[in-house]
């Protein structure tokens, strides 16, 4: 395996940017671009660029070959092979050479030929390139049994690592519903930092990028096809690739990420469906919820919406359906950027985990029942969501005191167990299954905690940021999401405390990596009703809970409002909307609905100002609750155009 390294002089580089991209864009139209362009830059390149290739067949870690097997019945089987780069440089073009092992048929994603002993496996165009850490995933039939006798292993010519697995896919394997066979190519991993331009997927569009586009030149493939040199996926290499290259020429902003929350019940009436989701504008799905069961594992919560509901493309005798189905097997599929979790607990579900918690043998149930349940249906990982230990959530709960260690215990056993899940089930190191938490935000809360010591278990922390103040305290409103203490608001401890910077600050200094820490954004709004005119219905007193979006004869009033309804109501003109640059927190106010209607919400504006501490504080994202409250996608948008992401993938 060649491996070129390129380095080029920084400063050269930044001149040479605009010359070439103008020379690319005004070379497109002409019908000799590319010999004119060739020539062109062979002459620049050579007298601008210090060039140095080294030739060598050393790698920092060998490619990886699993041969796994996905389904078997009497007289053969389904089968995966994949091949993993570890090491620093990009293949961009790879050929799989190995002796013995299975007897294949048929196989997809790429061409297989057999000489004797001697199978060789050839890239499908598409999936030619395979980044630093990225793997390419191959199917196959074979007869009989997978033969664990490979050797003499290659990756376009270096010997490779051998493993035999089980399958590495998003599970569900049991699902279908409009996931196809598993012969259709799979869809390029896009999402909302997708960058085409980085063509090594290393973050930096530089001189190896350019290396690869001007290497492949005039090479042609499918439209829309993930070849990585066609950077615009037009289907053909050409100067309008490198002008795209080099108009994103530099370092691209770090990948954070965009973790939703997905409500079972929003397909009821709100009619919000898996379909419906902009996955290209999040990193992580988290499914609510999966609840404990009085056995300390964990099951579906409505299992018609999870499991049972038919769905275009449905058939009668398909194992699994419903909306894990949907989202793990059918949408996961055409977006492999995704990565789902199973949320368990919530505010109405978390009454059994301080028993679930409680003694070691009980642990180990309950994290032995999240492999299993992410096995079964297909997730990508488990995110605990104990509202709270040691009390603060609803008086029906069980409630200790050794809550507080019982949390830490439970995550470590649970992490565990998905550390040799993993392992078992062959996933690479970057897929491998997740663990989360959401947690309070207020101090007692995380007091309440040893946030000191359970991060070392956890991938993230989601921060709950809001609900800080909200129509249960008719006394005062206030900022529900609010970003910091407004001392006219009183000073009391939950009015010092209660905000999105006091509780951040509290994580980062009890130790947690900054990157763990994912600060919670609320994608609604809670109302008062009965508040006075005063200052627009800031710190005003309230005669009760307003209506919310969603209200039935079951809730009764709640005050909680879609901040696509808030949207409508402040374009209305009978709603003033109002900023508090002190708490740095946004409010709406109308001073004759509902006998003065105040609402705390989140907009841009507010999103914007916890973005900049994210930036400052190098924090690993956001997360919001939840995605059907934001239906034009307002909210969404700020937040990928905030971490510099991309909101369309076109």
């Amino acid at each position: 395996m060649h491996k070129h390294r390129v380095r080029i002089a920084d400063n050269r580089v930044q001149n040479l940017r605009w010359s070439l991209s103008h020379q690319a864009r005004t070379l497109a139209a002409s019908s000799t671009c590319c010999t004119t362009l060739t020539t062109t830059l062979t002459t620049t390149l050579t007298t601008t660029l210090v060039v140095t290739a080294v030739s060598n067949n050393v790698w920092a870690a060998p490619p990886l070959v699993t041969f796994a097997v996905t389904s078997s019945w009497d007289t053969g089987y389904n089968g995966e092979i994949r091949i993993q780069n570890r090491d620093a440089t990009a293949i961009p073009s790879w050929q799989l050479v190995f002796d013995n092992g299975p007897v294949i048929s048929t196989l997809w994603n790429g061409t297989h030929t057999v000489d004797g002993a001697r199978h060789t496996v050839n890239n499908a165009g598409w999936n030619a390139f395979i980044a630093p850490g990225a793997t390419v995933t191959l199917g196959f039939g074979g007869v009989g049994s997978l033969a664990q006798n490979i050797s003499n292993c290659s990756v376009s010519g270096v010997a490779a690592e051998i493993s035999y697995g089980a399958s590495g896919g998003g599970g569900g394997g049991s699902g279908g519903g409009g996931g196809g066979g598993g012969k259709e190519p799979e869809a390029e991993a896009k999402g909302p930092f997708w960058a085409p331009e980085d063509v090594d997927g290393d973050r930096v569009v530089g001189a190896a990028d350019l290396s690869v586009v001007l290497g492949a030149w005039g090479s042609e493939g499918v439209p829309g096809a993930a070849f990585p040199a066609d950077v615009n996926r037009d289907g053909v290499v050409d100067a309008e690739d490198l002008s795209a290259l080099l108009a994103r020429w530099g370092a691209l902003p770090a990948n954070k990420k965009i973790v939703g929350y997905w409500i079972e019940w929003g397909i009821y009436g709100r009619n919000y469906q898996p379909s419906d989701t902009p996955l290209e504008k999040v990193t992580h799905l988290n499914y609510a919820f999966a609840k404990i069961n009085p056995d300390f594992t964990i099951a579906p919560f409505d299992t018609y919406a999870a499991t049972d509901k038919n769905y275009p493309g449905d058939t009668w005798d398909q194992p699994l359906r419903g909306c894990y189905n949907q989202l793990n097997n059918v949408l996961k599929r055409q977006h492999p950027h995704l990565q789902t979790l199973i949320s368990v607990g919530g505010w109405t579900l978390s009454g059994l985990f301080s028993d679930a918690a409680l003694t070691d043998a009980r642990r180990t149930i309950f994290a032995d029942s999240c492999v299993s349940f992410i096995r079964e249906y297909g997730f990508d990982g488990i995110d605990i969501d104990w509202e709270y230990p040691c009390g603060g959530g609803l008086e029906s709960n069980v409630v200790r005191p050794e809550d507080k260690q019982n949390f830490t215990l439970l995550l470590a056993k649970v992490r565990e167990k998905l550390d040799a899940a993993s392992k078992e089930d062959g996933r690479p190191a970057d897929r491998k299954y997740l663990l989360t938490v959401a947690v309070g935000a207020g101090l007692d809360k995380i007091a309440n905690t040893e946030v000191e010591m359970y991060h070392e278990y956890l991938d993230w922390i989601n921060v709950m940021s809001y609900d800080f103040f909200g129509a249960w305290d008719l006394s005062q409103t206030g900022h529900h999401a609010g970003f910091a203490w407004n001392p006219a608001a009183g000073n009391s401890f939950t009015q010092q405390n209660y905000n999105a910077r006091t509780a951040l600050e509290a994580f980062l200094a009890a130790g947690v990596p900054s990157e763990k820490i994912v600060p919670g954004l609320a994608f609604y709004g809670r109302a008062w009703k009965g508040v006075g005119a005063t200052n627009d219905g800031l710190f005003q007193s309230a005669t009760g809970v307003a209506p919310g979006t969603w209200d039935d004869w079951s809730s009764g009033a709640t005050g909680v409002d879609d901040f696509t309804r808030i949207e409508e109501f402040v374009s209305t003109g009978g709603y003033v909307r109002r900023w508090d640059p002190v708490a740095q927190a946004v409010w709406a106010y109308h001073p004759t609905q509902h006998g003065g209607h105040f609402i705390s919400y989140e907009d841009t504006q507010s999103i914007g100002v916890k973005a900049d501490y994210l930036r400052e504080h190098d924090l690993g994202g956001f997360m919001f609750w939840e995605i059907t409250a934001d239906r034009n996608e307002t909210l969404l948008n700020a937040v990928v155009d905030e971490l510099g992401g991309r909101r369309s993938l076109d």
